[in-house]
């Protein structure tokens, strides 16, 4: 018996990650949540562009809690704790890439009687944060001793990211050096990366000091930059750059980095990529040091990416390749570190 997935939200993660349920042989669609009311009623494949999946999007929160799952692939925006408690206790797994990677002391007591209430599990994953900051790491950890530092850290073309809104509104690209300053990123952003610190800073046996270290950095135009937000004038911002870091009697031992440009050309400071260009990194310093990047997930032209982002279908790809393993664990907040190896799956054609 397939299991039967409802997918909360169809922006750029939502929509890739119908696309892997529907190719995922373990996995049948049955419900989806829309934010918009343009596109309630229609069939999910047309949302999606894909051939129709006689599933109808719905605005109805009720609707859905009531219907019948395993599992919700979680993912609009911003997260809504009180809603997830509520699919929980009706007995659905959460999967999401939008928090709960590694509680630790959080309280999250109303999440937890709530997986109690309905045997039900939530787990937290994705790719930055998620599988580049927490699940790399600790697999390469593996092949040193004595670690000193490690490091996760995206090099990316924002230009390639098909959210306008979020980019110019959340993001506050193109906006004055003072009003980008007062950004929410730092904070919202560091509420998922401390998680995915704090597993590693345990798993290692990291005696962290007790305050996580940020830092937001900018650069700004120094011509007309074309963007998909409209074109971003000389003097606003057209880079970002946040890092966060635990520490060790003020020393950093764990380091998260996110490198955000519109492209290279005419910034202030000169910011760039390295002959590397685009792509994710971890590092392990120890005996011996290990270096890795992973390429493939940046896509190869604005305009590509911006029909289909490769960051946001691996982001999608990691939720959905869990849904098995979630479903099959006990009740409870779910990490990493508490589920069997996550693997993908073969393509139809090739599959038993």
């Amino acid at each position: 018996m397939a299991l039967r997935v409802i997918q909360w939200a169809t922006g750029g993660v939502g929509k890739a990650a119908i696309e892997g349920i529907v190719a995922h042989p373990e996995l049948e669609l049955v419900g989806c949540w829309v934010h918009s009311t343009d596109k309630a009623g229609r069939d999910v494949g047309e949302i999606c562009g894909l051939d129709p999946l006689g599933v109808t999007a719905t605005c109805d929160v009720d609707a859905l809690v009531e219907m019948a799952a395993d599992c919700v692939l979680y993912s609009p925006i911003m997260a809504d704790p009180a809603l997830v408690a509520r699919l929980l206790a009706a007995g659905k797994n959460v999967v999401t890439p939008l928090n709960w990677f590694y509680p630790g002391k959080r309280n999250v007591s109303s999440l937890e009687r709530a997986c109690e209430a309905g045997s039900s599990t939530l787990h937290g994953t994705g790719i930055h944060p998620g599988g580049i900051t927490e699940r790399f790491p600790l697999m390469i950890s593996a092949l040193s001793s004595a670690i000193t530092h490690v490091r996760a850290e995206e090099f990316s073309d924002i230009r390639t990211y098909n959210a306008p809104n979020v980019v110019s509104d959340i993001m506050l690209f193109g906006k004055t050096p003072q009003e980008t300053a007062a950004s929410p990123m730092v904070h919202f952003l560091g509420q998922g990366f401390q998680q995915s610190m704090d597993m590693v800073a345990a798993e290692l046996g990291f005696a962290v000091d007790p305050k996580m270290l940020s830092t937001h950095e900018f650069a700004v135009a120094t011509a007309p930059i074309e963007s998909p937000i409209g074109v971003i004038a000389p003097g606003l911002v057209a880079a970002q750059r946040f890092t966060w870091q635990h520490t060790v009697r003020g020393e950093p031992v764990i380091t998260v980095r996110v490198n955000w440009f519109m492209g290279e050309e005419c910034l202030e400071p000169a910011w760039n990529f390295g002959p590397q260009g685009e792509r994710f990194e971890v590092e392990v310093s120890g005996d011996p040091s290990s270096h890795v990047s992973f390429h493939g997930w940046h896509p190869q032209s604005v305009a590509a990416g911006l029909l289909r982002n490769p960051g946001i279908v691996a982001t999608a790809n990691h939720c959905v390749s869990a849904i098995p393993y979630v479903c099959r664990a006990a009740p409870g907040i779910k990490t990493y570190l508490d589920l069997p190896l996550i693997a993908g799956r073969a393509a139809p054609a090739l599959s038993r």
